[in-house]
Formats: C-alpha cells, sequence, structure tokens
C-alpha cells in the first residue's frame, strides 16, 4: 500500500513539474521601455561616467555618495533636456 501511495506522490510531482517546465519557456515577451524610462537609463549612464572620472581624478568631496551625486546630476541634466 505504501509503495503504491509513494509511486502516486511522485508521478504527481513529475508531472507538475512538467508542467512548471513548460509554462516557464512559454514566457512573454520583454515589453520595451518607455521613451520616458530609456530617457532616464541614458542619464543614468552619463552620470555613471562623471561619478567615475570624478572619483578617479579625487574631485568629490569628502562626504560624496552615488545617491547624492546621482540626484544633482539628474536634476542637472534634466533641465539641460528642456533648455
Amino acid at each position: 500500500m505504501n509503495r503504491v501511495v509513494s509511486v502516486a506522490i511522485a508521478a504527481a510531482m513529475v508531472l507538475s513539474m512538467a508542467g512548471a517546465v513548460q509554462a516557464a519557456g512559454e514566457t512573454k515577451p520583454k515589453k520595451e521601455p518607455t521613451p520616458a524610462q530609456a530617457a532616464a537609463r541614458e542619464r543614468m549612464a552619463k552620470c555613471s561616467l562623471e561619478w567615475k572620472d570624478a572619483k578617479a581624478g579625487g574631485k568629490l568631496e569628502k562626504d560624496a555618495n552615488w545617491p547624492k551625486f546621482w540626484s544633482a546630476c539628474n536634476t542637472r541634466l534634466k533641465a539641460e533636456t528642456k533648455a
């Protein structure tokens, strides 16, 4: 009796795993980023390069950190785009 139950449970597990593998293969294609998202990613890439250059050149203040730098840089780049 125990073998029958064990085999039934094992078969159910195999079938459920096969369904999960099949479902994983049928995922939706990724959406393209919106123009605003693409612009934000471009600004982040530019600010990241500026951060790396400033850090390597020792031009950053002692307490400078990425979030503060990113905020200021992002604001500046947005203003340049609108002007």
